[in-house]
């Protein structure tokens, strides 16, 4: 499976898609447009194993929520992602059976190595 889930309104998804280079057979999921699916979050939770590392804790209704403040277990991380869409930690690449979360340098050059190895 080659898929990317992203905010179109996210000027660093934006970014990290031109950088990416990515091939055109790469599927491309606004997530604000086409929210995902338990089985998506599912596919996405087995490849990283956890569910706290696919969610945002830079999301604004984190802090409004006071959610930091709360003991979250996985299914509360499952939860929060699948009602809003704003919890998954943006951008979700999954190349090739493998998972890049996030935006961070060292995980958008390894997702760039694995796409063009």
């Amino acid at each position: 499976m080659k898929k990317l889930y992203y905010l179109k309104t996210c000027n660093t998804c934006m970014r990290i898609i031109k950088e990416l280079d990515l091939p055109s057979d790469v599927t491309l999921q606004d997530i604000k447009e086409t929210p995902i699916t338990v089985v998506q979050l599912e596919e996405m939770h087995k490849l990283s194993q956890s569910y706290e590392a696919l969610f945002s804790k830079r999301a604004k209704l984190y802090k409004e929520m006071d959610l930091k403040n709360q003991h979250l277990e996985e299914a509360d991380f499952k939860h929060y992602i699948l009602d809003h869409y704003t919890f998954l930690s943006r951008p979700v690449l999954i190349y090739n059976n493998q998972i890049f979360i996030g935006n961070s340098k060292k995980m958008v050059a390894a997702a760039k190595e694995a796409i063009h190895e």
